[in-house]
C-alpha cells in the first residue's frame, strides 16, 4: 500500500515538473509568427466560405407574381360573333392582351371587364361614389369627361403627363376633348372621332353642297329621281345623343351652339333659329326618311341601301355601316367594317364637310376616345405603364386607332403612319380641315341632361310640332335647363 502511494507522489512530482519547465521555455521571435491575413484559406473564418455554405435564409427571393391591370371597355375579347357591332373592338382587344401581357410578363397581366357602353358610364360614377370595386383604366367618350367630373370620378392627370415624352405630340383640339373647366386635364386622349357626310358619289355627280341653298336644289331633284337627299340620327333615344350628332354639324354650320363660355344653356340665338328653320323645312319637303326618327340607329339602313344620298355621322361610323349597295348596284358585304373602307377605294363613296351658308365655314362635332384613371384604382403603377405603352408604340398606336379607336390619331406623328396613307384617312383628312370642329357640349356642368333637353326641343320643332314658335321653343329649353344650375 505504502508503495502505491509512493509510486503515485511520484507520477505527481514529475507532471509538476513538466509543467514547470514548459513555462520556462523561451517564446518564438515575431519574424516566424504569419499574420492571419496570411493563413492558409483552409483556416479562413466561416463568413468567407463559398455561396453554397450560406445558410438558406440568404437565397434569393422568388420571383413576383404578375398583379392584375384591370380595364372596363365596351370590347368583349369572348365575343367573336361576326355581327356584332363592335366586332372591330372586340378583336383589337383579344390580339392586344396577349402582346401586353407578353411585354409586362412576370409585372402585369391584362384583365379587361367588357361594360355595355350605354351602361358604363352611370355604373363607374356609382362605384366610385360608393367605394366599391373600380378598374385601373377605363375607356372615355368625350362627352363623359364632363359627367365625371361633376362626380370626382377620375384622377388629375395634368402633371404627370406633361412630363411623359408624348405628351409635346398630342394635338391640342385632342386634349381639349379632356380638359375641364379648371383647365386641368383628367384623360389621355387617344383618338378624335369629327363628324363628317359619307356621300354616295353617283348621287351627288357634282359633289356634296356648299351651301344650305345649293341643299335644297339637289335634294329637290334627288327626291324626283326616288333618292332621299340625306339621312341622320334624329332621335330623342339614348339621352339626347342625336343633339351632338349630325345635327349639331348643321347647327353650328349656321354659327349656332348650345352653351355659353360659363356654362349657361343658350339656344334662343338667331343662328339656332335659321338652322332649325332649314332643318324644319327639310323634314316638312320629305327629304329625309322617316327612319330617321325612328331610332334604333336604323336610319343608317337608308344609306346602307343608297335610297338616302349622304349621312353627316362620326369619322367612326365606317365600323358601322354595313353591308352597302351602291346606286350602280356594286355590293360591298363582307359585313364589317372593310365595307366601308372598300367603297371609299373604289370611289363609290366619298368623304366631306358639312355644307354652310355664304360667310360661314362649315362646322362639326367634335368627340373623342380617351383613357382615364378612376379615382381609387386599385393599381396605379400598372395604369401609368398601360398609357405609356399604348402611346409610345406607334405601331400598337395605330393599330388601336384604325379598329377600336375608330377616329383620327390624337398623336400628330401619328398621322404620317403608313396605315393611316388610304383614301379613308386622306379623305377624312381634307374635310376635318375645312372644317372648324368642336364639341357640341363641353362647358355644361350637367351635359347628360343638357342634351337631353336639346334634343327634346329640336325633335318638337321639327317633327312633332312642326308649327310650333321656334324662339318660343327654344327660350322654354333654355330657362328650365339654366334654372337647375
Amino acid at each position: 500500500m505504502k508503495n502505491k502511494k509512493l509510486i503515485l507522489i511520484s507520477v505527481m512530482m514529475l507532471i509538476i515538473l513538466s509543467m514547470a519547465l514548459a513555462s520556462c521555455k523561451p517564446a518564438q521571435p515575431p519574424e516566424t509568427q504569419q499574420p492571419a491575413a496570411q493563413q492558409p484559406a483552409a483556416q479562413e473564418p466561416a463568413t468567407q466560405q463559398p455561396a453554397a455554405q450560406k445558410p438558406a435564409t440568404e437565397q434569393p427571393a422568388a420571383p413576383a407574381e404578375a398583379k392584375p391591370l384591370t380595364t372596363w371597355y365596351q370590347y368583349d375579347q369572348k365575343n367573336e360573333d361576326p355581327a356584332s357591332d363592335e366586332r372591330a373592338g372586340n378583336q383589337w382587344i383579344r390580339e392586344t392582351i396577349p402582346a401586353f401581357d407578353k411585354a409586362f410578363e412576370g409585372k402585369w397581366y391584362w384583365d379587361n371587364i367588357p361594360k355595355a357602353w350605354d351602361k358604363l358610364a352611370a355604373e363607374l360614377t356609382a362605384a366610385v361614389i360608393a367605394g366599391g370595386d373600380v378598374p385601373d383604366i377605363v375607356e372615355i367618350g368625350g362627352l363623359q369627361v364632363q359627367t365625371y367630373l361633376q362626380n370626382g370620378v377620375l384622377m388629375d392627370l395634368t402633371d404627370w403627363m406633361k412630363a411623359q415624352p408624348w405628351f409635346a405630340d398630342l394635338d391640342p383640339g385632342a386634349i381639349d376633348t379632356c380638359t375641364g373647366p379648371d383647365g386641368r386635364i383628367y384623360c389621355v386622349p387617344t383618338a378624335e372621332r369629327p363628324f363628317v357626310v359619307y356621300v354616295w358619289s353617283e348621287l351627288y355627280p357634282n359633289g356634296f353642297p356648299k351651301t344650305p341653298e345649293q341643299f335644297m336644289v339637289e335634294a329637290e331633284r334627288l327626291k324626283a329621281e326616288g333618292h332621299y337627299a340625306w339621312t341622320y340620327f334624329g332621335s330623342t333615344q339614348f339621352a339626347g345623343n342625336g343633339s351632338v350628332r349630325g345635327l349639331f354639324s348643321v347647327i353650328a354650320s349656321f354659327g349656332g351652339g348650345y352653351e355659353t363660355p360659363d356654362g349657361q344653356m343658350l339656344l334662343n340665338t338667331p343662328e339656332n333659329v335659321a338652322a332649325i328653320t332649314f332643318l324644319r323645312e327639310t323634314v316638312q319637303k320629305g327629304y329625309n326618311p322617316d327612319t330617321v326618327f325612328a331610332g334604333g340607329f336604323i336610319e343608317e339602313d337608308s344609306f346602307k341601301d343608297s335610297s338616302a344620298a349622304a349621312f353627316p355621322t362620326g369619322l367612326f361610323g365606317y365600323r358601322y355601316v354595313n353591308p352597302l349597295t351602291a346606286p350602280d348596284g356594286t355590293k360591298f358585304e363582307k359585313g364589317n367594317e372593310q365595307d366601308m373602307i372598300d367603297a371609299i377605294a373604289a370611289g363609290k363613296v366619298v368623304l366631306a364637310p358639312m355644307f354652310a351658308p355664304e360667310g360661314k365655314t362649315p362646322s362639326c362635332g367634335l368627340d373623342g376616345m380617351s383613357v382615364g384613371i378612376p379615382v381609387g384604382a386599385p393599381n396605379l403603377d400598372a395604369a401609368y405603364d398601360f398609357i405609356n405603352w399604348l402611346m409610345t408604340d406607334q405601331d400598337q398606336f395605330v393599330k388601336y386607332v384604325v379598329s377600336a379607336g375608330g377616329g383620327f390619331p390624337a398623336l400628330i406623328s401619328a398621322q404620317k403612319h403608313p396605315d393611316l396613307q388610304t383614301p379613308f384617312y386622306k379623305q377624312a383628312a381634307d374635310a376635318i380641315n375645312a372644317s372648324k370642329c368642336k364639341m357640341a357640349i363641353k362647358n355644361m356642368s350637367r351635359p347628360d341632361e343638357a342634351a337631353e333637353t336639346i334634343m327634346n326641343a329640336i325633335y318638337k320643332l321639327i317633327k312633332d310640332d312642326p308649327k310650333a314658335d321656334i324662339p318660343t321653343v327654344l327660350q322654354q329649353a333654355q330657362d328650365e335647363y339654366n334654372a337647375g344650375n
